[in-house]
């Protein structure tokens, strides 16, 4: 099971010691997580994702070249389409011996209709599952999580929204059942935070040991 912090912005530095799989790095301008400016230098180790919602194809690529970005999240309406185009161009980065991954977001409330992935499939590495709200994720609730029993597809998943220390209990119950046996990664955020991108170390270091014994 792997670990994606998203959100980065006041101290990945410290954040990177804590040694998660993934760091999430938002580029949607009305985030209060909004990073922009020069990233600190992470082990090469951990992946860096891009998250962005509906952003221009160029806006993306410049980012992934400019931040040597290791994947990208698409947190919007982007279609199948604008999928099956990333990854085209994601190509040539991979000529320079860059593998770079795409993770399409599907916000879920009561229920989900996965029939709607089906067109992703072949254009996507990953999918990720968040709560539905008013914004494009950090909305720091959970969803049904029971939802994903009715998920079809082999493609691995990142389980995301409102999960923090309070939801050890409810995740080693959710990662014993059927549902997750394509859950890839752990995503968290504002459940870990002190102000909106300054993330609680004390709070990642025991939320990461459960879930070692979750892992075990």
């Amino acid at each position: 099971m792997k670990l994606k912090i998203c959100g980065m912005n006041h101290n990945p530095e410290e954040v990177a010691t804590l040694q998660p799989d993934y760091l999430g790095f938002i580029f949607w301008e009305p985030s209060s997580r909004y990073f922009s400016g020069e990233m600190a230098a992470v082990p090469s180790s951990i992946k860096k994702i891009g998250v962005f919602v509906d952003a221009p194809l160029e806006e993306v690529l410049e980012k992934v070249a400019h931040y040597q970005l290791d994947a990208v999240q698409l947190h919007g309406k982007e279609s199948a389409d604008y999928c099956h185009e990333l990854k085209e161009r994601f190509l040539s980065f991979r000529a320079q011996s860059r593998n770079l991954e795409t993770i399409k977001v599907f916000s879920i409330k009561d229920d989900f209709d996965f029939d709607v992935l089906k067109e992703y499939e072949e254009v996507c590495d990953y999918f990720l599952f968040d709560t539905k709200g008013k914004l494009p994720g950090g909305n720091g609730y959970t969803f049904d999580w029971s939802v994903l029993e009715k998920y079809t597809s082999n493609k691995p998943y990142f389980l995301s929204g409102g999960i923090g220390l309070d939801s050890t209990e409810k995740l080693q119950e959710f990662l014993n059942s059927t549902a997750s046996e394509n859950c890839f990664a752990i995503d968290v955020n504002s459940k870990f935070e002190t102000a909106p991108g300054l993330k609680n170390i004390d709070d990642l270091k025991v939320f990461i040991e459960s879930l070692k014994s979750v892992r075990n």
